[in-house]
C-alpha cells in the first residue's frame, strides 16, 4: 500500500548512488540518496521539469545533478543552510531562524538536509528560515542547478594480510589511506573514509593508492593481535603508522612520547586518547570550514588556557603535544557519549571486522563480562501471566545459551564479538557489516514488510494502518501478510524489503506457519535489510537471517508474553518508523517496558530503516518541578546520517549555540508553554513519569 504518492524516478537523472524525482503534485523535487535510503524534498510554486546537467558545477562534489526553472524553494525546518561564493568561500550560514539577503553574483549554496544537497544559483538571492520551513527566493524565474552526493561511503581496495601480527600491522597502517584530511576536519564524519577491507590470504598485499598519509605519528605496539585490535582506530584517526614495540606508547617525529602503559591500563588508555584528540580536535575545528558558536569550546575555554586559534595552523605533532598536555579529568565531562564501544576476541576469524569497527570509529577492548542466568534473562512475571496469556513459543525450546553482559561502558552502544549471547550488546558479525557494503541501491518507496502467522496476536498488526509509513514527505511501501505457509514465508523472506517485522511463534526448529515450521538456517539468501521478529527465542534464527544477507535485526532470549510482547512491538515499531537506530530503539523501550530486557539486537545495531527529520534521533526526559515549571534532558543520538562528530542545535529559548551530537543536554528548564512549542516541532518520544510519550498529552 503507497502512503505517499512520490512518482517513479527519473532514470536519465539518477546514479546508482543519488536520483531524483517529482513529488505528487509536480510542483518541487525529492532528492534520493538510494544507498541510505534517504529523501529530501524541495518544494516549488508550480511543477518543474527536471533535466540532467553537469554535476561539477559545484564548490563541493556531488554524485549527480539537474536543473530545474523556478523563483522560489520552500524547504523543511530543522535545516543548516550554508551561503558559499563561486570560489567556495563561506558568506553565511543560516539555521533555525535567521534570515540572510545576497546581490548580484553567482553562489553555491549547501543544504545540510537529509540528503546533502547542493544549489547553484544567480543572484540576488534571499534565505529566511522560521521553526516551520526554510525559503529561498529569486528576484526572477531562473535555471537553478541542484545537485547532491550520498553520504555513503565505500572501501577503496581490499587489503590482503596474513593473521602474522606484524603483517596485520602493516595492514591497520593503511586504514588511514581512507581519511580525506589529516587536519582537524577529519573530526566530520564525512572527511573520514570508509578503511580497506581485509581479507585474510597466504601474503599481505597492499594495493597501490592505499597510501597512508605522512603524518610523522606512530604506534608502537607489542606484536599481539589483543593490542592490534583495540589500537586500530586510533591509529587509523591519528593517520599513524602501527610498528612493534616493548611498551605500548604513541610517538611523533618531534620526539613527543605519550605512553598507554599507565595506571588506567592499555586497553583505557588507549580509548581517553581517541576521545581526547577527538573531541579536542571537534572544538579546534571551529576556527576552520565551519565557523559556528559551540558550547564545548566555550566551556573549554573557560576551563584551561587553550590557544585554538593558533592550534588550527599547527602541525598535527605539535598540536598533539598540545592536547596531551590538558589533563582528561578536565574536559571528561565535555566529551559526547561515545557511539560504539566494541568487545573483540583477538583471534584470527576477527581479523576481517577491523575495517568495519574501525569506520564506526569504535572504542575497542578485548571482551570482559560476567555470565548472566537464564532466570536473569526470563522475565520473572513469565509464570503470573502463562494460564491467561499467550507465550509466543511455537512449543520446542532449550536453554543451552551461556548469557553474558559486557563490562559497563560509556558509549550509547555495545557490540559484542565473541562466544555466548550478549545481554545489553548487540551480537555482530563481519557478515553483517560485509551485508551492508554488498546492499544493492534501490530505487522508489521504503518497503516494509509485515507478516502475522497467528490470528491471535492480530493485535499487534494494527502498526500496519496507524504506524508504519505515516511520515510526511517520505514514500513507503507497506506489505502485509498473514498466516504463511512453509512455501509462501520462503517466498516473502527472499524478497528484496528495506525491513522485515514479524509476528507469530518462533522455537528451536525455526518460524512456525500454517503447515509447519521454516528454520531460517536452511535459507540460503533473505532479501531484507533489517527485522524485527517479535517472537519467543528467536535470537538463533536471527543470526541465520544475518547469515543469509540481512543487516541486522531485533530478536528475543526467551519466551514473551503476546500482550506484553504488542506493547513491545508498538513502541519499537514507532522509534524505527522515527528513524531511530535498532540498538537505541531498543535502549528507549526498556525505560517504560517490564520485558524489554528479553530483547537484544543481532547483526548491525547501528542500523536505521529511515531518515530522522533532524539528522539525529532525538529523545527526551521530563521532569515536573513547580507550577508550570518543567526540567528536560535532551539526549541526540547518532544515525547514519549524523555520525560522531556532528552538530546539532536544539530549538531551545534563549540558545543559539551548536553542541556536538550524543551529547546528554540536562538541567533545562521550561514552562509548560514553552515546551509544549518544543514538543510540536517534531514527534519525538518523551519519557514523563516512567512512561514514553509521543505528544504533549502528558501535560494535560
Amino acid at each position: 500500500m503507497d502512503q505517499s504518492g512520490l512518482s517513479v524516478p527519473f532514470p536519465e537523472t539518477s546514479t546508482l548512488e543519488v536520483g531524483f524525482s517529482l513529488p505528487s503534485d509536480g510542483s518541487g523535487l525529492v532528492v534520493r540518496d538510494n544507498v541510505e535510503r534517504h529523501q529530501f524534498l524541495l518544494h516549488t510554486p508550480s511543477p518543474v521539469t527536471p533535466e540532467p546537467t553537469d554535476e561539477n558545477q559545484f564548490s563541493l562534489p556531488a554524485d549527480a545533478a539537474v536543473q530545474i526553472e523556478t523563483d522560489r524553494l520552500e524547504l523543511a525546518a530543522n535545516l543548516v543552510v550554508c551561503i558559499r561564493d563561486e570560489s567556495g568561500s563561506m558568506l553565511a550560514q543560516v539555521d533555525h531562524q535567521g534570515t540572510e539577503q545576497f546581490g548580484v553574483g553567482t553562489y553555491s549554496i549547501e543544504l545540510c538536509g537529509a540528503v546533502k544537497t547542493y544549489l547553484r544559483v544567480e543572484g540576488p538571492v534571499s534565505i529566511e528560515a522560521t521553526l516551520t520551513e526554510t525559503i529561498l527566493s529569486l528576484d526572477e524565474t531562473q535555471t537553478v542547478i541542484v545537485g547532491a552526493r550520498s553520504a555513503h561511503e565505500n572501501p577503496a581496495g581490499t587489503i590482503t594480510t596474513t593473521d602474522d601480527p606484524l603483517d596485520v600491522m602493516k595492514a591497520v597502517s593503511a586504514f588511514s589511506s581512507a581519511l580525506k584530511t589529516t587536519s582537524v576536519e577529519r573530526s566530520y564524519p564525512t572527511l573520514r573514509g570508509h578503511p580497506p577491507l581485509l581479507e585474510l590470504g597466504e601474503e599481505l598485499d597492499i594495493p597501490d593508492g592505499l597510501d597512508a598519509p605522512d603524518t610523522g605519528v606512530r604506534l608502537e605496539l607489542p606484536p599481539t593481535l589483543g593490542h592490534i585490535f583495540v589500537a586500530t582506530p586510533l591509529a587509523y584517526y591519528l593517520g599513524a603508522k602501527v610498528v612493534p614495540g616493548d611498551t605500548p606508547r604513541l610517538v611523533t617525529e618531534d620526539g613527543f612520547v605519550h605512553s598507554f602503559d599507565g595506571p588506567h591500563g592499555f586497553e583505557e588508555s588507549v580509548a581517553r586518547a581517541l576521545k581526547r584528540t577527538f573531541f579536542l580536535d571537534c572544538v579546534v575545528r571551529t576556527e576552520g570550514i565551519y565557523e559556528v558558536e559551540l558550547h564545548e569550546r566555550q566551556t573549554v575555554e573557560s576551563r584551561i588556557d587553550i590557544d585554538v586559534p593558533s592550534l588550527y595552523d599547527t602541525p598535527l605533532s605539535e598540536r598533539l603535544e598540545a592536547y596531551f598536555d590538558v589533563r582528561f579529568d578536565d574536559i571528561a565531562d565535555l566529551i559526547p557519549e561515545w557511539k560504539l564501544t566494541t568487545h573483540v576476541k583477538p583471534q584470527t576469524d576477527n581479523i576481517e571486522l577491523l575495517p568495519f569497527v574501525t569506520n564506526d570509529l569504535a572504542v575497542v577492548r578485548t571482551p570482559s563480562g560476567h555470565e548472566v542466568s537464564h532466570s536473569e534473562v526470563q522475565a520473572a512475571s513469565v509464570d503470573n501471566f502463562l494460564r491467561d496469556d499467550i507465550v509466543r513459543s511455537a512449543g520446542t525450546t532449550t536453554q543451552s545459551e551461556t548469557y553474558v553482559r559486557p563490562s559497563s561502558s560509556n558509549s550509547v552502544e555495545q557490540a559484542w564479538v565473541s562466544d555466548g549471547t550478549p545481554v545489553g550488546a548487540s551480537k555482530t558479525t563481519t557478515t553483517a557489516y560485509q551485508n551492508r557494503l554488498q546492499r544493492k541501491p534501490t530505487m522508489g518507496d521504503i518497503d516494509i514488510t509485515v507478516i502475522c502467522n497467528d490470528q491471535q496476536m492480530s493485535d499487534e498488526t494494527d502498526i500496519v494502518d496507524d504506524v508504519y509509513g505515516t511520515r510526511d514527505g517520505l514514500s513507503f511501501d507497506v506489505d502485509a501478510h498473514y498466516n504463511l505457509s512453509r512455501a509462501e514465508l520462503r517466498t516473502v523472506l527472499a524478497e528484496p524489503t528495506d525491513f522485515l517485522h514479524y509476528i507469530g511463534h518462533i522455537d528451536d526448529d525455526g518460524f512456525q506457519c500454517r503447515d509447519g515450521k521454516v528454520d531460517a538456517q536452511t535459507i540460503e539468501h533473505v532479501g531484507t535489510g533489517a527485522f524485527f521478529l517479535n517472537a519467543c527465542r528467536s535470537y538463533d534464527q536471527g543470526l541465520a537471517l544475518v547469515e543469509a544477507g540481512a543487516i541486522g535485526g531485533i530478536v528475543t532470549f526467551s519466551e514473551v508474553i503476546n500482550s506484553h510482547a504488542v506493547g513491545v512491538g508498538r513502541t519499537l515499531a514507532r522509534l524505527l518508523n522515527r528513524g531511530f537506530p535498532l540498538q537505541t530503539s531498543l535502549d528507549v523501550v526498556r525505560t517504560d517496558s517490564d520485558i524489554a530486557h528479553q530483547y537484544g539486537v543481532v547483526g548491525d545495531g547501528g542500523i536505521s530503516i529511515v531518515q530522522t527529520e533532524s539528522g539525529v534521533a532525538v529523545f527526551c526526559e521530563v521532569e515536573h518541578q513547580r507550577g508550570d515549571l518543567y526540567e528536560m534532558s535532551y539526549q541526540a543520538y547518532h544515525t547514519s546520517k549524523a555520525g560522531i562528530g556532528s552538530l546539532i542545535m536544539p530549538v531551545l529559548p534563549g540558545d543559539a549555540q551548536y553542541y556536538l551530537s550524543s551529547g546528554d543536554l540536562s538541567g533545562i528548564l521550561l514552562t509548560e508553554d514553552e515546551l509544549r512549542d518544543f514538543l510540536a516541532l517534531e514527534q519525538i518520544p518523551v519519557v514523563y513519569d516512567d512512561s514514553v510519550y509521543w505528544d504533549d498529552e502528558f501535560l494535560s
